[in-house]
């Protein structure tokens, strides 16, 4: 039963992350097989808060290499959200959920060394709401 929630964290870690991973479907899928909606909202939200982390590192540590083709957020995404950035400072990372764009919040994150600790927090918040709207909207149906 504990693999079932470790799947989830997974899947939320990878979806995080630049890779084209998508845990909504999973954790659905999971809500509709009788799996604790608390326990599968705690590993979402956990593994995807952690895989934006990855962005994160990423953004502080590879920077100087945005212009490259191997950079793995594309240029207009970064200039989008470091605009985010310079209008809204580090509370942008609320909206790190958001399927387009919310990625390159992250690593746009790092970029703009936003310090772990606010980081971290902020977007687990957001990344909280969001899978707790599912969870809502699936047991609404």
């Amino acid at each position: 039963m504990i693999s079932q929630y470790l799947l989830m964290f997974g899947a939320a870690f990878g979806a995080a992350t630049l890779l084209p991973f998508y845990s909504e479907i999973l954790l659905v899928a999971q809500l509709r097989e009788g799996l604790h909606p608390g326990w599968l909202w705690f590993a979402a939200t956990t593994g995807n808060t952690l895989g934006a982390g990855i962005n994160w590192w990423m953004g502080m540590k590879l920077s100087q290499y945005s212009d490259r083709r191997w950079f793995p957020a594309r240029k207009a995404d970064l200039i989008r959200a470091q605009n985010w950035f310079k209008r809204y400072g580090k509370w942008t990372l609320l909206m790190s959920w958001m399927p387009i764009g919310g990625d390159a919040l992250t690593v746009v994150g790092g970029i703009m060394r936003i310090p772990a600790s606010s980081f971290f927090i902020l977007v687990a918040i957001g990344k909280g709401i969001r899978y707790a709207l599912v969870i809502a909207g699936v047991n609404a149906l």
